[in-house]
């Protein structure tokens, strides 16, 4: 807070002194009567009673502003909140707080903390799912478990999780896990444990959708997770190890971080270093706001790894779990062929004409057959743009929707063509 000082003193006056060291002024103080000798009285009065009413007036002011609200509020965000040094700053920094990381206060952390985790809490489900598995070493199926964790995306018992926590793939010469023969959903402070019932599930974005008979639900407040910054307060909300309504706090690391799982699946990921085990799979990363800004997913494991966690972001779930609602599956367009990227090295040994992604195989009755490519085609360029990676062509198809034409152009024994392909929806 800024004080105003009343700096007139009366029968005194204020002298312009300039050192003789260095050209700087300064101020000195003189009274009227220099010569005059103060008794004791004038001593009270001019320095002693008016240093306690200084203290007293003091203490007044911080301790109404401490018991009230508003103002408390107000020292606080004086003291978080340094000003800018320039007002070009504030126009090229609008989304950045300027922080003044000497007095902020983690009291306020602790009740952000706070606040965040009893208005989330209620939205995070945790979800147990059995699997029967088939084995070499016994007659008879045995019973697996998984546990894992979801957000509540509507009031009537639609909730989003990992395709990972419901659909097991695992598999060897030796067992076999078949799909997922029951599923119980317990919500926040509720013992009760709810069948829930799998709506549809997507591999690709490892992501699912469970629907227990139950209206009245508190649905998770979803965030914007594209204006996510690396630095800002992340929270995991979920179930790990079993350990129901557990919460775990830190920062964004990371944002647009490439990762891949087991599976060779390819994810966009938000990193953060709050704590997550198994068992966060299908719970919530969310702001300081108590906003989803994401579905946590992965973890880095290892000797002196630590604190490597990864959420799918929100916003890239919206359509897939509306999708999974409506189809029970997600609609996606479709070329119809399998490729091979080709590198400097892949072309010199096997004498080809360019760079690009060769084609391998081609989807009987696909979209690729009936535009015309052929096996041993390279495709060089889609929609006007060089493609040299199967991932780079995939990421061109899927910005557009089934019944959408997408033009490659291709270079077949040396000699380049092009094609109009309609894509189809994939099988």
């Amino acid at each position: 807070m800024d004080d105003n000082e009343n700096n007139n003193v009366n029968n005194q006056t204020f002298k312009n002194v300039t050192s003789t060291n260095a050209q700087t002024s300064y101020k000195a103080f003189y009274g009227e009567n220099k010569n005059q000798k103060s008794g004791g009285a004038g001593f009270g009065k001019t320095v002693v009673l008016p240093f306690v009413c200084g203290i007293l007036g003091a203490t007044i002011v911080i301790g109404s502003s401490i018991t009230i609200p508003s103002l408390k509020q107000l020292i606080v965000q004086k003291l978080v909140t340094a000003p800018s040094n320039s007002s070009s700053e504030n126009s090229n920094n609008n989304s950045t707080a300027n922080l003044n990381t000497l007095a902020i206060s983690l009291q306020s952390y602790s009740d952000t903390a706070i606040g965040v985790a009893k208005k989330v809490q209620p939205s995070i489900v945790a979800i147990t799912v059995e699997y029967s598995v088939n084995s070499i070493f016994n007659r008879n199926p045995q019973t697996a478990t998984a546990k894992g964790s979801g957000i509540i995306i509507s009031e009537d018992g639609y909730i989003l999780t990992n395709n990972h926590v419901v659909s097991s793939s695992s598999s060897s010469s030796f067992y076999e896990i078949e799909e997922a023969s029951k599923v119980t959903v317990k919500l926040y402070n509720d013992d009760t444990e709810y069948e829930g019932k799998i709506i549809g599930t997507d591999s690709q974005t490892d992501l699912a959708v469970i629907k227990i008979e139950k209206d009245g639900l508190t649905v998770a407040e979803l965030g914007d997770s594209d204006s996510v910054q690396v630095g800002e307060f992340a929270m995991a909300i979920g179930s790990p190890l079993g350990l129901d309504n557990s919460v775990t706090a830190g920062i964004v690391s990371a944002v647009n971080r490439e990762v891949s799982d087991e599976d060779g699946n390819k994810y966009v990921a938000i990193q953060t270093d709050a704590a997550i085990n198994a068992g966060n799979s299908g719970g919530a990363l969310v702001n300081s706001k108590g906003q989803v800004i994401g579905v946590n997913t992965l973890k880095l494991s290892g000797t002196g790894v630590e604190g490597v966690g990864f959420a799918i972001p929100i916003n890239s779930t919206k359509d897939i779990y509306e999708q999974l609602i409506e189809y029970s599956k997600v609609k996606r367009p479709y070329i119809g062929i399998s490729g091979t990227d080709l590198t400097e090295d892949l072309v010199k040994k096997n004498n080809l004409p360019t760079l690009g992604i060769y084609i391998r195989t081609i989807d009987e009755f696909s979209a690729a057959e009936k535009a015309g490519l052929k096996i041993g085609d390279i495709i060089t360029e889609a929609d006007g743009k060089k493609v040299t990676k199967v991932d780079e062509l995939n990421e061109i198809k899927n910005q557009k929707k089934i019944g959408d034409t997408i033009k490659l152009k291709v270079n077949r024994d040396g000699k380049e063509k092009e094609f109009t392909v309609t894509l189809q929806e994939q099988p």
